[in-house]
């Protein structure tokens, strides 16, 4: 099993085993743990949270087109269709399978976290 930890909470940004990537939720933090987005727009929200899961698979040496499934936790369900039109922008074709769970408030007041399995590249496993 490969992992890389992150650099504060006891946890890592992804562990890759059995040929699989496993990202840890992603929140919409710009880059240094800036918590100003838990007030912004709700899209805003989510592009930053893909755009973090996005940097993670590179970081694990994967892309979007490889992950198999998400789960996105939203602090409110009637965010659902402006989640579906933002996810779209970034899969595109790929349409990994999708849980979306209602969960009441997220750290830092966010409105939405995703976590990803994603196949992991043979150099990577």
């Amino acid at each position: 099993m490969t992992s890389k930890p992150a650099a504060g909470p006891h946890y890592s940004p992804f562990t890759i085993g059995g040929g699989l990537i496993f990202v840890s939720g992603q929140l919409p933090l710009k880059p240094g743990r800036d918590t100003s987005l838990a007030n912004g727009p709700f899209k805003e929200q989510v592009r930053q949270t893909l755009q973090n899961l996005k940097s993670v698979l590179t970081d694990a040496g994967a892309d979007l087109t490889q992950v198999i499934k998400t789960t996105v936790y939203l602090s409110d369900i009637s965010d659902w269709d402006e989640l579906d039109a933002v996810y779209g922008e970034f899969f595109g074709a790929t349409r990994p399978s999708r849980s979306v769970v209602p969960t009441g408030p997220l750290h830092f007041g966010f409105r939405v976290e995703i976590e990803a399995i994603a196949l992991a590249t043979p150099s990577a496993a």
